[in-house]
C-alpha cells in the first residue's frame, strides 16, 4: 500500500525551495476586509473603517499597515495592539517567527529589522511600517546563507527545533556586522536566544564553520575538526 510517508524527500534544497514559495507567495493586499465583532467583510478598508464608525463607534478600529517583508511589500489589516509576531504569523502567513514565550525572553520569535536583530513579540507592527524587515524565510531561501544551514545540519544544532529559527536569525545578523567572529562573540550575540533541548555549544561551532565557508566560498567545502 502506498504510503505518503514515502513520497516525501527532505533535503536542505526542497527546503530553500519551500522558503523561496513561501516569500514568493506573501500577499501584497489584503483578501479580505472583515469586521472582527460582527464578521462582516467588506470589499474595501474604507468601507470596513466606516463601518466600524456606524455600528461599532466605541470600538477601535483595525489599521492599515505596509510592510517590506523579505523584499517584498504587503499591506496588512491589523488591531492596532498585534505584535508583528502576530502579524506575520496570522496576516502573512509566515510562521517561521515562533510564537513562545510572548515576552521577550526567549529568542524564538528573533527577526531582522533594518539590519538588527529584533523581538518580534515585544514590537507592535504599526510601528514597522517603512523598515525592512527579514525573517528566517527570506534567509532560508537565499542561497547566499545556505553554508549557515548546512553548518546547523551538520552540527545538530537543534532537538526539537523549535527555537531554531530564533538562533539562525541571530546567527545571520551577526556575521551580517561581523564576518569572522570568536566563539566568544558568537555566544554574545545568542544571549537573548533560549533552547530548553540544550544545544548550546553546537550553535557557535555551526557559526564558526559557516563563517570559515562563506569566507572559502570559492574553494573546496571546510568543516572544522576536533581531535579525539
Amino acid at each position: 500500500m502506498d504510503n505518503w510517508r514515502d513520497r516525501i524527500v527532505l533535503t536542505q534544497e526542497s527546503a530553500q525551495v519551500a522558503a523561496a514559495q513561501l516569500v514568493q507567495a506573501v500577499p501584497a493586499l489584503p483578501d479580505e476586509f472583515r469586521c472582527t465583532l460582527c464578521n462582516r467583510v467588506f470589499v474595501s478598508y474604507d468601507g470596513l473603517k466606516q463601518h466600524y464608525g456606524a455600528e461599532h463607534p466605541t470600538a477601535i478600529a483595525p489599521v492599515s499597515v505596509a510592510l517590506d517583508i523579505n523584499g517584498r511589500r504587503c499591506e496588512v489589516i491589523i488591531e492596532p495592539h498585534w505584535t508583528l509576531q502576530r502579524a506575520l504569523q496570522f496576516r502573512v502567513g509566515l510562521t517561521g517567527t515562533k510564537h513562545m514565550c510572548n515576552k521577550g525572553v526567549c529568542g524564538s520569535c528573533t527577526v531582522i529589522m533594518d539590519g538588527r536583530a529584533v523581538l518580534a513579540c515585544t514590537t507592535l507592527a504599526i510601528e514597522c511600517e517603512g523598515k525592512s524587515i527579514q525573517t528566517i524565510e527570506g534567509i532560508a531561501a537565499d542561497p547566499k546563507w545556505k553554508p549557515l544551514v548546512d553548518a546547523y545540519c551538520r552540527w545538530d544544532a537543534m532537538q526539537c527545533g523549535y527555537c531554531t529559527p530564533g538562533f539562525l536569525v541571530s546567527a545571520k545578523a551577526l556575521l551580517d556586522k561581523n564576518p569572522n567572529p570568536t566563539e566568544q562573540e558568537c555566544r554574545e550575540a545568542l544571549a537573548g536566544n533560549i533552547c530548553i533541548c540544550g544545544t548550546y555549544p553546537r550553535h557557535s561551532t555551526a557559526i564558526l564553520e559557516a563563517a570559515m565557508n562563506m569566507r572559502d566560498s570559492g574553494d573546496m567545502k571546510r568543516e572544522i575538526q576536533f581531535e579525539n
